[in-house]
C-alpha cells in the first residue's frame, strides 16, 4: 500500500509509525498487521517489538509478511516494550495498539488528520469496543471497562487518560518525554504512566470516533481483571507525591485562573 502523507503549505508531511508490542501472540499478531495493511492511509511504518515471545519465530515470520520491522525488548514488561518502539521511531506521529486489536479501516486516516489539522495537538486517543466474547456482553462490558477507566484514572490526572490499545503521540512530544516515563518496571501500565508524564500542559484530546477493537481477555478471568486494577493503583503511586490528585487539581486551577486562553489542553 502506498503511504499517503497530509501536507500543507505551512504544515510538512505528516507520517505516522505504529508501534504493536507483542509477547507470545503470533496468531493475533497476524490478525492485527493484516487489519494495518488494509487501512486507507498506510503506515510510513509498523514496528513490532517482541517481549520475549516463545514464539518469536512465529512472530518474526509474521512481522516480514507484513513488512513489519521487527526488534526485541529483551526487558520485561509492556513499559520497556512500548518505550522501545517509541524511541525506535521516526515518523511525525507514533500511533499504539496491542497484537489483539483490530482497527478499522479509517483508523490511521483519522489519526493523520487530526495531527495535520491541530498543530497544538500532541496525544490523541479513542474508545473501543470489543470484536469477541459473548456478543450480548460487548457493548456493556466495553462502556463499563473504559468508561471506568477514562472517569478513575482522569480525575486522579486532573486530565485526559491516553488509552495505550488506541492512541497516538506526536514523537518530538515523545522525546520530550522518554527519559522521564518509568520504563524498567513491569508492574505499571504504560499508558497510565505516559499519560502522567504528558502532564497538564500539553493537548491531549480524546476523539470518540476514534475506534478501535480489543479483545475481551481483560474479563476472561477475575485474576486478570486484579492485575490490571492493581498495576493501576502502582502506577498512579510511583508518581506521588508530586502528583497527587489534589496536587494536579491545584494545578489545573491555577493554570486556568492565571494562563492564557488555552492553557489547559484538553
Amino acid at each position: 500500500m502506498t503511504v499517503e502523507t497530509h501536507e500543507t503549505a505551512v504544515h510538512p508531511p505528516m507520517t505516522v509509525d505504529v508501534v504493536v508490542p507483542v509477547k507470545d501472540d503470533a496468531a493475533l499478531l497476524r490478525r492485527c498487521l493484516r487489519s494495518l495493511r488494509a487501512q486507507h492511509t498506510g503506515p510510513a511504518s509498523i514496528i513490532v517489538v517482541d517481549n520475549g515471545s516463545r514464539d518469536r519465530a512465529d512472530v518474526a515470520a509474521i512481522a516480514e509478511r507484513y513488512c513489519a520491522v521487527l526488534i526485541d525488548e529483551p526487558m520485561p514488561g509492556i513499559p520497556a516494550a512500548n518505550a522501545a518502539g517509541f524511541d525506535h521511531a521516526t515518523a511525525t506521529v507514533v500511533a499504539r495498539l496491542d497484537a489483539d486489536c483490530v482497527p478499522p479501516p479509517d483508523w490511521l486516516t483519522r489519526i493523520t488528520e487530526a495531527f495535520a489539522t491541530d498543530p497544538e495537538l500532541e496525544a490523541l486517543t479513542g474508545p473501543a469496543v470489543f470484536i469477541d466474547g459473548p456478543r450480548p456482553l460487548r457493548a456493556p462490558l466495553a462502556g463499563l471497562y473504559l468508561g471506568a477507566y477514562r472517569l478513575f484514572v482522569g480525575a486522579a490526572l486532573a486530565q485526559v487518560p491516553i488509552f495505550g490499545s488506541n492512541c497516538a503521540i506526536r514523537r518530538e512530544t515523545w522525546e520530550q518525554i522518554a527519559e522521564t516515563v518509568h520504563r524498567e518496571d513491569a508492574e505499571l501500565h504504560d499508558d497510565l504512566d505516559v499519560s502522567a508524564h504528558l502532564g497538564l500542559h500539553r493537548r491531549v484530546r480524546y476523539d470518540r470516533s476514534l475506534k478501535m477493537g480489543i479483545s475481551m481477555r481483560p474479563f476472561t478471568d477475575a485474576g486478570s481483571l486484579a492485575l490490571r486494577m492493581r498495576r493501576g493503583w502502582t502506577t498512579l503511586r510511583v508518581h506521588w507525591p508530586e502528583d497527587l490528585p489534589a496536587v494536579r487539581w491545584l494545578q489545573r486551577s491555577t493554570r486556568l485562573r492565571s494562563g492564557p486562553p488555552g492553557a489547559i489542553r484538553r
